[in-house]
């Protein structure tokens, strides 16, 4: 018919127009919507791309930062005990300007994603190196009081390489994604125990490692039971499979057709749901799962974790 609309990312997902004061105020509705049925706060998605105009490359534009900083005013006089996650994935000298103001203890996003500081960890534990990560902490700029950086080490998209050189991008690909399916975009499809072959120890190490930087640890789900992906599904489908919560139908996860369910389960006999799930690792004082929760309750005896000063010797 002759009709279009503009999209960033995928075809079925059209930008909405920011410039429309309508759009502004309706988005605040559904947030406010969302908030009074007591979520926690709000992951913003590719925030980078709020606006669009001619001549740029639509990302980072003041336009996004001043609609950003009406959000936080909403939610700072309605709801002060939430969060405004920002996901930028790009440097930390150009995501830090979605905390907001500094003079104001941070006005806009309460955290921030820090992407480059993922990929590191992985090179920096299998060249038995702290350059890569003390280089990227030498990197991050100094944010407001009242702000953190969200560090990961998977989430529910690949292992991003964007933000590393050639050379290191070919060094992760040799490392870490041996098989050419498990490549996707600019990064790697896989799941935290996979990459490290389900090594126990290796396993604990990252994840104290993890503990032990700047800034909140966001854990992915199933990370904490060592869960397994399933190159064999398209895109970022692979690290996107049902939390495996019990042995039983479903891996407990819901009780309806298993033709049903959004993604398969996994069913192999290393990570397939009857061999790793909640409830049998929660049984086991020795299980991952246990040693996670440890890590988590000793991190939050020590305050200092969180928000103490980075300082490298």
């Amino acid at each position: 018919r002759g009709q279009y609309y503009w999209h960033r990312f995928f075809s079925h997902q059209p930008d909405l127009n920011y410039d429309n004061p309508h759009v502004q105020d309706a988005m605040l509705e559904n947030l406010r919507f969302w908030l009074d049925l007591g979520i926690d706060g709000f992951r913003l998605d590719a925030v980078p791309y709020l606006y669009a105009r001619e001549g740029t490359n639509c990302e980072n534009l003041p336009e996004t930062h001043t609609y950003l900083k009406r959000v936080r005013a909403e939610i700072d006089r309605l709801y002060p005990d939430r969060v405004l996650l920002a996901e930028a994935n790009q440097w930390p000298a150009d995501v830090v300007e979605y905390f907001g103001d500094p003079a104001q203890g941070g006005d806009e996003c309460h955290m921030a994603f820090h992407f480059p500081v993922m990929p590191r960890i992985f090179m920096a534990v299998r060249r038995e190196q702290r350059y890569p990560i003390s280089e990227i902490m030498a990197q991050t700029p100094k944010i407001p009081d009242n702000c953190q950086w969200g560090i990961f080490l998977r989430n529910h998209d690949e292992l991003t390489l964007e933000m590393v050189t050639d050379e290191e991008r070919d060094y992760m690909y040799t490392e870490y994604a041996k098989d050419p399916r498990m490549k996707a975009n600019i990064g790697i499809r896989r799941r935290l125990a996979p990459l490290l072959d389900n090594d126990r120890n290796q396993l604990e190490l990252f994840t104290a490692l993890l503990l032990s930087l700047p800034g909140s640890p966001v854990l992915y789900y199933g990370d904490e039971i060592g869960m397994g992906d399933n190159i064999w599904l398209g895109d970022r489908d692979a690290v996107r499979t049902p939390m495996q919560w019990t042995p039983d139908r479903n891996a407990g996860f819901s009780t309806c057709d298993p033709a049903r369910l959004y993604l398969p389960l996994i069913m192999d006999p290393i990570y397939g749901y009857q061999a790793v799930n909640v409830e049998a690792q929660a049984n086991n004082p020795g299980s991952l799962l246990h040693w996670t929760r440890k890590m988590i309750e000793i991190r939050q005896r020590h305050p200092v974790f969180g928000v103490g000063a980075y300082v490298e010797l």
